[in-house]
């Protein structure tokens, strides 16, 4: 939504702010008025109003007064006001929803003490408070269930505006967009040369959308440009959050955390960065190979690297409090995202992936961050067959997908689940490939000796006793038998969760 605000910035803004004829849907003027219940009203109205008018922020504002717009000053201290016992801002971010950004900040002008209260304009979902939706009425606040046309109009804009168009930092001077964006990296990644005048620069990036001009002077930065090129992430309030935490655990819990450490930049600018710091901290196995000894990561870096860009790219960038994590155990990694993911996990290995982000990916696809679309589960899977891991697992926890990669297992310590899973992602990589399953091809994926057929028809039988996998010809002699994936047969198309 923000970055810290300097004073100078807030003076300005409260001078443009006064200039305006009279309030607006958007900014409400106060004296010394402090009753945190109307604040939050009012927080509920501005930001959503500010939906309806196409702005990204909205204002309350202490210290002018209301008809003449004249600076009267305010005795209201929001630092030290409270609610009971309870601080203003924390009751006020209690009984929101969703919990939007806002922040309050002091400004001296002519001497006097004036408060912005900066809301973030509603995304998503109408903001309630209290449970409550609160609109504005030309500059009055009223519940916008009374005003069913105003609430119609808002859910339109919901539906169609994606998280990449909202607004990260509003009203920046020149300065501040060079200052707050890593744009040597865009150019760089883009494999364009850097312009010499900074109007080339500024040019460049609003041509991409990663910012737009302000309609009262400056630049907007716009989500996608902060969440892609920041480099700082932390400088923008709303997305900092977004930012990848890597945490290495001691063993196989979550009791001890050895280290901990959230990326920094954006998710373009950073990203090699990022790859390069996760894969220092996975462990490494040893094999002799012609007499030589040769260490070899854990876990294949490519499935590694298209899971990191998975869990950046198919986010839900609206979900609050919670951003993408790699954690890191003994015995696995698992690598989440917020959002439960708009294709069924039983099919991301033949589905074409739906992504939230469409902006996001287009140009992590563009800068070769990630493959097009549909090959990355591929790869992740038939990565993990050619180095013979257990299969990963891809689940849905509450409002988190999460994709769970294992350290190497004999076939011996694979337990019934694992077997029957790594058989049907086997025929599943099989299947999109216009291949089949055969006994030869498990043998080759468990790593079982051309000898021992009994032991791939076992697996095989387990996998078709729970309905993971389904013979192609059932009158087939059994050393011409193939089998294809459950929901490759027309007539088993009911769910399963096997992967």
């Amino acid at each position: 939504m923000t970055t810290d605000r300097r004073p100078e910035y807030l003076v300005s803004l409260a001078q443009e702010l006064r200039k305006l004829p009279r309030e607006t849907e958007w900014i409400e003027f106060k004296v010394n008025n402090d009753d945190p219940q109307m604040i939050g009203e009012y927080i509920s109205a501005l930001a959503n109003s500010a939906a309806l008018c196409g702005k990204a922020l909205a204002y309350l504002v202490w210290g002018i007064e209301d008809g003449t717009h004249e600076v009267t000053g305010t005795s209201f201290v929001p630092a030290t006001s409270k609610v009971g016992n309870e601080e203003l801002e924390n009751w006020l971010l209690r009984l929101l929803a969703p919990k939007i950004h806002f922040r309050f900040y002091d400004v001296s002008i002519d001497d006097k003490t004036v408060v912005v209260l900066e809301i973030e304009r509603a995304f998503r979902h109408p903001v309630q408070f209290q449970g409550n939706e609160f609109i504005r009425i030309g500059s009055y606040k009223k519940r916008l269930k009374e005003y069913p046309e105003k609430e119609r109009a808002l859910w339109r804009i919901f539906d169609h505006t994606p998280f990449e168009d909202g607004i990260a930092v509003e009203r920046v001077s020149s300065e501040d967009v060079l200052r707050l964006l890593d744009y040597p990296s865009y150019f760089d990644l883009m494999k364009r040369p850097l312009p010499e005048a900074r109007d080339g620069i500024l040019n460049a990036l609003a041509d991409e959308e990663l910012i737009v001009k302000a309609e009262a002077g400056g630049w907007n930065i716009n989500n996608l440009g902060a969440i892609l090129f920041a480099k700082r992430l932390s400088d923008f309030r709303s997305l900092k959050r977004k930012a990848m935490r890597v945490i290495i655990y001691r063993g196989n819990s979550r009791v001890e955390t050895i280290k901990e450490q959230t990326g920094g930049k954006g998710y373009a600018s950073g990203f090699e960065g990022l790859i390069d710091y996760i894969n220092g901290l996975l462990p490494s196995n040893e094999v002799i190979e012609q007499a030589l000894r040769k260490s070899v990561p854990m876990y294949p870096e490519l499935a590694v690297r298209e899971l990191v860009a998975n869990a950046l790219i198919h986010q839900d960038l609206f979900a609050t409090g919670a951003g993408p994590m790699v954690e890191i155990f003994d015995d696995r990694m698992e690598i989440s995202n917020p959002g439960i993911p708009l294709v069924d996990p039983n099919r991301f290995l033949d589905t074409p992936p739906k992504s939230r982000n469409e902006s996001l990916a287009s140009i992590l696809r563009r800068i070769g961050i990630c493959e097009e679309r549909g090959s990355g589960v591929d790869k992740v899977v038939s990565q993990m067959e050619y180095y013979q891991l257990p299969a990963p697992i891809f689940e849905v926890t509450g409002d988190t997908t999460r994709v769970v990669l294992f350290a190497h297992r004999p076939l011996t310590k694979m337990d019934q689940a694992d077997r029957i899973r790594a058989c049907y992602q086997h025929a599943c990589l099989k299947y999109v490939n216009r291949e089949y399953l055969t006994n030869t091809s498990v043998r080759q994926r468990f790593g079982i000796e051309p000898h021992n057929t009994a032991t791939a028809s076992r697996l095989i039988k387990e996998a078709v006793d729970a309905g993971a996998i389904f013979p192609y010809d059932t009158a087939a002699a059994p050393k011409l038998m193939k089998y294809m994936p459950w929901w490759a047969v027309p007539e088993k198309k009911e769910d399963r969760s096997v992967t």
